[in-house]
C-alpha cells in the first residue's frame, strides 16, 4: 500500500499570506498560535486536493495535529540544542529559522558538561515556564506541545549526533571522524545523551509520554558503511533504547547503508532520500516494515509531470505492494500540477485503474 503525506512550509506561505516568521513567532506562545491556526485555514481552503497541512518538514504528522494545540519552542532540534551551546538563533521572515554555526568549535571535549546540566538553561526554563502557563491559564482547553514534539502523538523529533556535530563543528568533523575516532566518538555519544535527556524532561514537563522517536541523521548518506557503523549505529541505537520505536531519517540516496541500518536498536521505519532503491529496502526489511520516502527536488519542481510520474512508477513497482509513504514538502517553486499527477498516480493504483502490472 502506497500513501501520501505532505506538508506545507514557511516560504510558500509567506509568500501568500504575508505572515512573518520573526522572533516572536518562535518564542512568543500567543503569536504562534495565531500564525499556525492562519497557516493551516489557508492551507485548507487552498490545498484540500493535496491533503496536507502545515508543519515542520517531516516531523508533524495530519492525523495527530489537534486546532487546540500550541507549539512551546517548536523549533528544528539541533537547532534547539546549538542554542544551548551557544548559538545564536538566526529567524528569517519569509523561510526556515537558522543559528549561527560551529557553536562548539573549539571546545574542550574533556571539559564537556554533563547533559543533565543543560535543563538549568534559561531557554529550557522559560519553555517549562511556557508550558506551565498554558496548562493553568487554559484551564486544559489547550494543549501545549513541549519542544522537540510536533503534535500530540507523542512522537519527538531530533537531529542524529553526526548531523549535529557537522553543525556544531563544521566541515572539519568529517575529518576527524577518520582521524580522531575516539574524540569524535565521545563528542557524538555525548550529543545523543543530550537529545535523549531534552526529550524526556520536556516528555515529563508537557505531559506526552514518548511513544517513539524520529531521528534525523541527514548526512548519513555521504557516509562510508564503516564510519556509518562506528557512529551512526551506535549513537542512534542509544536513542532507540531509551525513547523506543525509532524513525530513521536519511537524505538522498542510501543504498549503501541498508543492510547496516537493521544493526539499529529499536529500528521500526526508514525514511529516505528518493534515489534510494525501494527495491534494496524490501529485500533487506521485508513488504510490512514501514518506509518513507521523498520525491525528487527536481521533479517536483519541473514544468512537466513526467518525471515524478516516471519516478512514482518505479517506486511503485520496487516496492511491490510494500508498506510505503511518499512524503513531501510543498517550498516554493514547486508545480502543484506535479503533486496532483502524483496523488492521481497513487489513487488509481490503490483503486486497481493503474496500468502498473
Amino acid at each position: 500500500m502506497i500513501r501520501i503525506a505532505g506538508s506545507v512550509s514557511k516560504s510558500w506561505l509567506a509568500e501568500r499570506l504575508g505572515v512573518a516568521f520573526d522572533r516572536d513567532y518562535y518564542f512568543d506562545t500567543r503569536a504562534r498560535r495565531e500564525i499556525d491556526a492562519r497557516c493551516n485555514a489557508y492551507v485548507s481552503d487552498n490545498l484540500s486536493d493535496l491533503n496536507v497541512f502545515y508543519t515542520e518538514s517531516n516531523l508533524g504528522r495530519r492525523q495527530w495535529h489537534a486546532p487546540n494545540q500550541v507549539l512551546v519552542g517548536g523549533i528544528q532540534p539541533n537547532m534547539i540544542v546549538g542554542m544551548l551551546l551557544g548559538a545564536d538563533f538566526r529567524p528569517a521572515v519569509d523561510a526556515d529559522a537558522d543559528i549561527s554555526e560551529r557553536c562548539l568549535a573549539g571546545t574542550d571535549l574533556d571539559a564537556l558538561p554533563p547533559p543533565d546540566d543543560f535543563l538549568a538553561h534559561p531557554l529550557v526554563q522559560q519553555w517549562q515556564r511556557d508550558i506551565e502557563v498554558i496548562f493553568r491559564s487554559s484551564g486544559n482547553t489547550l494543549r501545549p506541545i513541549p519542544p522537540f514534539f510536533w503534535d500530540g502523538s507523542g512522537r519527538a523529533a531530533v537531529h542524529g549526533a553526526v548531523t549535529s556535530g557537522l553543525k556544531f563543528l563544521g566541515d572539519n568533523f568529517f575529518m576527524d571522524l577518520l582521524s580522531c575516532p575516539d574524540s569524535s566518538r565521545k563528542i557524538v555519544t555525548w550529543l545523543a545523551e543530550i537529545s535523549s535527556t531534552l526529550v524526556s524532561h520536556f516528555s515529563e514537563i508537557g505531559r506526552l509520554p514518548v511513544t517513539g522517536i524520529h531521528v534525523g541523521e541527514c548526512v548519513s548518506c555521504m557516509l562510508d558503511v564503516a564510519t556509518f557503523r562506528r557512529y551512526v549505529v551506535p549513537a542512534t541505537s542509544l536513542l532507540g533504547e531509551r525513547l523506543g520505536a525509532l524513525r530513521f531519517h536519511s537524505c538522498g540516496c542510501s543504498d549503501h547503508i541498508i543492510e547496516s541500518c537493521r544493526e539499529i536498536t529499536g529500528l521500526a521505519e526508514l525514511d529516505v532520500g528518493g534515489s534510494t532503491s525501494v527495491d534494496k529496502i524490501r529485500r533487506v526489511f521485508g513488504p510490512d516494515f514501514p518506509v518513507g520516502i521523498a520525491p525528487l527536488v527536481e521533479d517536483l519542481r519541473a514544468a512537466s509531470e513526467s518525471g515524478i510520474l516516471s519516478w512514482h512508477e518505479r517506486v511503485a513497482r520496487e516496492n511491490k505492494g510494500g508498506n510505503l509513504t511518499i512524503g513531501f514538502h510543498l517550498e516554493s517553486g514547486y508545480r502543484l500540477e506535479n503533486l496532483r499527477a502524483l496523488h492521481a498516480a497513487v489513487a488509481a493504483m490503490e483503486t486497481g485503474q493503474s496500468t502498473l502490472s
